[in-house]
Formats: C-alpha cells, structure tokens, sequence
C-alpha cells in the first residue's frame, strides 16, 4: 500500500508537512528513469547514487551439502533466494570427487527458475581442492555464483576470478570472511575484482582462528560483523550474516535475524529448511517500516513539484539521505512481494 501525500502549510521551521492518503499500488521504473506507480507516473527523478533496477534478494542462503542426494532432491523445492551446494565442510575429505559429480547434477538438472540463484562453496583456496572444485562447476551454466571460504588476502580471489574469466561463465563471487586475517585484509579482499558481490561472515571458523568463546548475547563478534556490513555497504557489496547453529531454535533464530537486519547485513546463511522461511521474512522490510518509506517517497515527490529540498514528516526533518534509504525499502519490499 504506498501514500498519495498532500502538501500542508510550511512550519515554523519553513519545512513542509505531509498528510499520507492511501492508496493501493505498484513501483516501477520506466525507461526514463522516472518511477510508475500504477497509472500514475511521477516526474521526481530517482535520487542520484541509486541503481535500484540492480537490486536482488539473497535473504536465506541455504547450504546443501553434495554428499548426499537426497538432501540435494530436497533442494528442489526450497523457497531460498540462494541455494548453496557445498562441497567444503558439508562433505568429507574421502567423498570430494563424488561430490563434484553431484554437484554438477544438482545444477543442471535444477528445476528452480531462474530467479532462485545457484551458488556452489568451494574448497578453501591452498586446500589443493579448489582447482578441481572450480574446474567441475564451472561446465554448468545454471551456476550463478561461488563462494570462497576462508578469504584471507585478495590474491586468493585472483585465483577464483581468474578461472572463472577464463570460462567465459558470468558467475559473481562472495568472498568468505572467517579469520581475523580476512578481517584485518577486508578492504583489499572486496577491491580485489569486480565479480565480488557480497561478502560473507562464518562465526565458527573465526570463533576457532580467534579463540573467541561464543556468548547468547554475541557481543564478542560485533566488531567483525560491522566491520563486514560497513565494508559491504562502503562498496556496494551485499552483507551474508553468520549462521544460527542451534537450529532448532526458532526464538534464537529470529533474534538473530532481527539483529543481523538492524546491522545491516542483507541476507543470513541457514543450514536447515526449516530456518529459510523465517529468515526470508524477517530480511524483509516489515509492514511498518515500508509504510513509512512510501510516505517518505510521496513526500518528496510532492515537494520536488514544489521546488523543495527538505520537508517535514511527522515532525522530523527528511533530507536526501533519508529518501535515498526509502527507495531502497520500497525496492526490496517490491522484490520480497511485500
């Protein structure tokens, strides 16, 4: 539901209040870079800065291990924006090569349209697995993106976008920042090639690099996570959030959820089906908050007519900044079928 805003007197403050109406629509871009709604077009430009048409959903990235098949028929029917075969800790050293097989199946004979992405989680790169690893996935062209675990220094992206250019697939990359090194080295890991576009923090393995001992309140993890939405964000990248290890746990897992959206990460990695729908909805912009960005967004448009910069919104001041991050809700809101 977005609001038709009217344009009240001006305030004290010279800023212009908005009274929402509702009114039942839809938010698309024409080719002339202006916004549709319905039958109605707006003549406000998208704010500069923003390429929202690049925009896409990768909430729950869910691991499937290659191991098995029947794990992997159940894949199938996942709802996941992203489903992950993992040929990494999800399968044992004695079972690699099998798994390559399953893998290359997995994504050939894949019935998800293409809307959901297929990603594949390589071996670590010096693990001596992941030429192999990347010489088998990269024959199908349903793979959309790999992932690299354990990201240490940009050179180990060279390798992987390397092999990937020289396949002419278009595959993207998330980079896997699991180890203080790959913390420390984070700028130059997300620079090292523009195939990276997100970038992936695993609790586990950076509790085990660290000796960091795991708490219920996660405070000990906190500079990593935001060091790894603030690099994201900084180049445009996507933010994955750490897995919820106790799976059974809904409570747990939503808290984390709601967590991880309010730092900023854009999707979670989940291990169980189970965890998929609840962190797809909660990666999702909720009611209220999209409320209020099509307000937002009805309020500049309005005042652009006008030849307004700044307005007032229920007694608080909107600028640029914040209208940029309401078209941002309302694209995700879009795409999430909100």
């Amino acid at each position: 539901m977005l609001r038709l805003a009217l344009l009240l007197p001006k305030t004290s403050t010279g800023l212009r209040c908005v009274k929402a109406i509702p009114r039942t629509t839809s938010l698309h871009r024409n080719s002339g870079g202006v916004w549709r709604r319905g039958q109605h077009t707006t003549t406000a430009p998208v704010p500069s800065g923003l390429d929202l048409g690049s925009e896409k959903l990768r909430r729950a990235v869910f691991y499937v291990p290659c191991s098995e098949e029947r794990k992997i028929q159940k894949s199938y029917v996942s709802a996941a924006d992203c489903i992950m075969y993992d040929l990494e800790d999800g399968v044992s050293l004695n079972r690699k090569d099998q798994a390559r097989h399953l893998v290359l199946s997995a994504l050939n004979n894949n019935p998800h349209k293409e809307t959901t992405e297929l990603g594949v989680r390589i071996n670590g790169i010096g693990s001596g697995l992941e030429h192999q690893d990347l010489s088998a996935v990269l024959q199908s062209s349903r793979l959309n993106v790999i992932m690299v675990p354990k990201v240490e220094r940009a050179s180990d992206i060279h390798q992987v976008a390397e092999m990937i250019e020289k396949s002419g697939r278009k595959v993207g990359i998330i980079a896997g920042i699991e180890t203080a090194l790959g913390v420390l080295n984070i700028r130059d890991i997300v620079a090292a090639s523009p195939l990276i576009d997100a970038l992936l923090f695993a609790a586990e393995d950076y509790c085990a690099d660290t000796g960091i001992v795991r708490t219920k309140s996660r405070k000990e993890l906190y500079y990593a996570r935001a060091m790894v939405t603030t690099t994201a964000h900084a180049y445009r990248k996507q933010a994955i959030d750490m897995v919820t290890m106790d799976f059974r746990s809904r409570e747990t897992l939503e808290e984390e959820s709601r967590e991880g959206a309010e730092m900023g990460f854009t999707g979670k990695q989940v291990i169980h089906p189970a965890q998929v729908d609840v962190v797809q909805e909660l990666f999702a912009p909720p009611k209220d908050i999209v409320r209020k960005a099509e307000r937002i967004v009805e309020g500049y448009e309005e005042n652009y007519m006008a030849g307004k910069g700044a307005f007032d919104l229920d007694g608080k001041a909107i600028d640029m900044p914040v209208i940029k991050w309401a078209y941002r809700v309302l694209r995700r809101a879009e795409l999430a079928g909100k």
